[in-house]
């Protein structure tokens, strides 16, 4: 006897829900806008024309739904003790941003670090980046790793993994290493200390690789495995490509004229000169590794924030629970 066929499933099945920017904007009609413009001015990062409106439109919601989400994990967390018998002590919500490089994601983390110290239960939020990870440049030297800084395996992984375990587990006081843009290296005994936060914000940008696989072919963590929720700022390479050489067009004029800077050398190129340097600086190492590495992540995301050629948030990909 011939089985009646199965019904298709519906083509708009979806692990994932897609707002559009007008959608994303109406979830939070009712949350207060917590930051001025002038808090703005003191986040934004140089070449993000980020502003007051497109924080009120993108940046109030997510505050707000990762409130919520941070509510719904100490709940749980109150459950599986009661379950167990046993008291457990809260331990910091833990949430990842990744991108490219000159996406916004700094930006980004900035401003959520800020709304979300405004909102009642989650007063102590901290941001932690992953630069202070990288292996130090001498370090980078002796490996011949220079030209692949920010690719996975400039990194320190086993100190962030450590670092981020002991965050987990709820030790009192975990520190990280510090790094300095301007010198383009870590600062020798300078720490930055985490003292159990209500929020962590880690951000890097491979923050959301799978594990490797160790020499001997076991598994190893993630840096994700610790968190709560991650977000991925996106955009199209093109788009990135020209943010990242007017960036450092600007440069120009603010960090690479100090002395100090590792970067001096491009404060005196032209217009011309300075736009074929960061050009090349652009596709011999930042594309690859956002090719290679950072963009095969984003599929990892709790949530993707894609953003248009002028910097604004089109689109909002969020992960079903």
């Amino acid at each position: 006897m011939t089985q009646p066929a199965l019904p298709a499933a519906p083509t708009s099945l979806s692990p994932f829900l897609e707002l559009d920017r007008r959608a994303w904007s109406r979830l939070s009609a009712s949350t207060p806008q917590p930051l001025t413009a002038g808090d703005i001015d003191r986040l934004r990062g140089l070449g993000d024309p980020i502003d007051l409106e497109e924080v009120d439109t993108v940046y109030r919601p997510l505050s707000r739904l990762l409130s919520l989400y941070v509510a719904s994990s100490r709940r749980l967390g109150s459950v599986t003790s009661t379950f167990l018998g046993e008291r457990m002590g809260r331990t910091p919500f833990v949430i990842g941003v990744a991108g490219s490089v000159a996406v916004g994601k700094s930006t980004a983390s900035r401003l959520l670090r800020e709304m979300l110290r405004r909102w009642s239960g989650t007063p102590r939020v901290e941001l932690v980046t992953t630069d202070g990870f990288l292996h130090p440049n001498a370090e980078l030297e002796r490996r011949g790793l220079m030209t692949r800084k920010g690719f996975p395996e400039s990194y320190d992984q086993r100190a962030l993994l450590r670092f981020l375990s002991a965050v987990k587990s709820g030790v009192p006081e975990v520190s990280a290493p510090v790094y300095d843009h301007l010198t383009y290296d870590i600062v020798p005994g300078k720490q930055i200390t985490v003292r159990r936060p209500d929020v962590l914000i880690v951000e890097g940008l491979n923050v959301l690789q799978p594990a490797r696989t160790t020499s001997d072919g076991s598994p190893s963590l993630a840096v994700s495995d610790f968190f709560d929720f991650s977000i991925y700022v996106d955009a199209r390479t093109d788009d990135v490509r020209r943010w990242y050489v007017d960036r450092f067009l600007s440069l120009r004029r603010t960090a690479f004229a100090d002395p100090r800077s590792y970067f001096r050398r491009y404060a005196d190129l032209s217009d011309e000169e300075a736009t074929a340097t960061a050009t090349r600086i652009w596709s011999t190492i930042n594309e690859p590794n956002l090719e290679e590495n950072i963009l095969p992540t984003r599929s990892r995301a709790s949530l993707v924030l894609t953003k248009a050629g002028d910097h604004r948030m089109r689109r909002m990909r969020l992960r079903k629970i």
